[in-house]
């Protein structure tokens, strides 16, 4: 009997504050996802899948979860296709951990 890991599905979220030098062809938001896609690569043993969805938000801050890659990530999330989402820096994603918190009632 073979054992086969179950798929993982990884998204990638990449953020850049300011829109300076986006209009480059190999941009902060291309680096992050490069060294993303790497991680998840190296995680293929395990399962882990790269989804083809892009989830992207240059020139915005990471001071609130007004961004619409993110919005879409959350979405995709609570839609169930997403199990893992990859990061270059916990700062990308927010700059509040507790945006992510659900307070208790």
């Amino acid at each position: 009997m073979t054992l086969t890991k179950s798929q993982i599905r990884c998204a990638i979220y990449t953020r850049k504050s300011s829109e300076e030098g986006l209009e480059q062809s190999f941009n902060s938001l291309h680096a992050q996802r490069e060294a993303c896609e790497a991680y998840v690569l190296s995680q293929r043993h395990e399962g882990w899948q790269l989804l083809s969805t892009q989830y992207d938000d240059g020139g915005f801050s990471g001071g609130n979860t007004e961004r619409p890659g993110l919005k879409k990530l959350i979405a995709d999330i609570a839609a169930g296709k997403i199990d893992t989402v990859v990061i270059y820096k916990v700062d990308r994603l927010t700059r509040a951990p507790s945006d992510f918190v659900e307070p208790k009632h």
